[in-house]
């Protein structure tokens, strides 16, 4: 089992491992604002503008020194915010949502309240079941609901605290829970942040990557308009192999339809339906790859078939099942 699902666990590892560097992040001074100095700091040392403090005060009016204040400005504080926030772009141009699936930490917390969801009631959300809801629920629940009580208290209050030590300075917030004595700034940061983690976790999930999450948007965006874009790409002339197993769709946390010729813009490329369907057909036989370059569907009458009829299906018109 471990060899069939190697992408899944370095997937995991992977999610783990950013969730780590961005709890450490402000604990080693990499990066953080520091509410002290008002001043970011940035791999140890103070990003400022590069501009003194009263530096308005007796300069010399003329052009020259104007222009030069600008440029260090320009350089210390435009520049630096215009290449963090073309990160995402131009991930999306490269991987499109490839940092959703494989880094993302609040994705990472939505896959694990959807998995303990499904543990206790047989779907992914506390609402109601969706047709590509995995099987569930668990036999003995029991162990599933005191891990998701634990989950709701610790989580929250672990990020909380960790994503407090963006704005204050680390060491401060913890002499301030060994003592039990809080500001009130870390006090407002730890209960919102807790509050938002929460509900986002129980209540809203993958809806806020879908509509709400700036990041996610820039990269589906890009990575659409992309023709170099990574993506799960489906190979059409191996569809009529398709024993209609369903698991590639009960995976998708995203919703997403993966047989589907057209590519769906919600698809984080996660490659759980990589592995899905792997092992249901054998590794060398699996419908779906990461790709770089759109195949086109092959004149194979089984695999147009079953591309037209499954499209049939999905709009809830009378279909056959064509595979085999």
């Amino acid at each position: 089992m471990l060899k069939t699902d190697k992408l899944h666990i370095l997937r995991r590892t992977t999610q783990l491992l950013f969730i780590l560097l961005i709890v450490v992040a402000p604990v080693f001074d990499i990066l953080r604002f520091d509410s002290d100095t008002k001043s970011l700091i940035f791999m140890g040392s103070e990003w400022d503008l590069g501009l003194k403090e009263n530096f308005y005060i007796n300069i010399n009016p003329s052009f020259g020194n104007a222009s030069h204040i600008a440029w260090q400005f320009f350089l210390n504080a435009i520049l630096p915010w215009l290449g963090i926030l073309a990160i995402f772009p131009l991930l999306g141009v490269i991987t499109g949502r490839f940092f959703c699936g494989w880094f993302c930490p609040e994705g990472a917390l939505f896959e694990l309240f959807d998995s303990l969801t499904v543990k206790i009631f047989g779907r992914r959300s506390i609402f109601g079941k969706n047709p590509n809801d995995p099987p569930g629920p668990s036999k003995n629940r029991i162990p599933y609901i005191l891990i998701a009580l634990l989950c709701m208290v610790i989580i929250p209050l672990f990020f909380g605290i960790a994503l407090t030590g963006y704005f204050v300075n680390p060491k401060t917030i913890w002499s301030q829970i060994i003592n039990w004595e809080f500001t009130f700034g870390v006090k407002a940061g730890i209960i919102g942040v807790s509050i938002y983690i929460l509900i986002s976790s129980l209540i809203v999930r993958h809806t806020l990557c879908k509509y709400v999450c700036s990041a996610g948007l820039m990269q589906m965006l890009f990575g659409c308009a992309s023709p170099i874009s990574l993506r799960i790409q489906t190979d059409a002339a191996k569809l009529s192999s398709c024993t209609d197993c369903k698991k590639c769709e009960k995976v998708c946390f995203m919703n997403v339809k993966p047989r589907l010729p057209k590519r769906d813009i919600n698809c984080v490329n996660c490659g759980e339906c990589i592995q899905a369907c792997n092992n249901e057909l054998g590794k060398s036989n699996g419908l779906f790859s990461f790709s770089k370059i759109k195949l086109p569907i092959p004149p194979d009458e089984k695999a147009v078939d079953f591309v037209l009829n499954y499209e049939q299906c999905i709009k809830g018109a009378p279909c056959e099942k064509t595979c085999r």
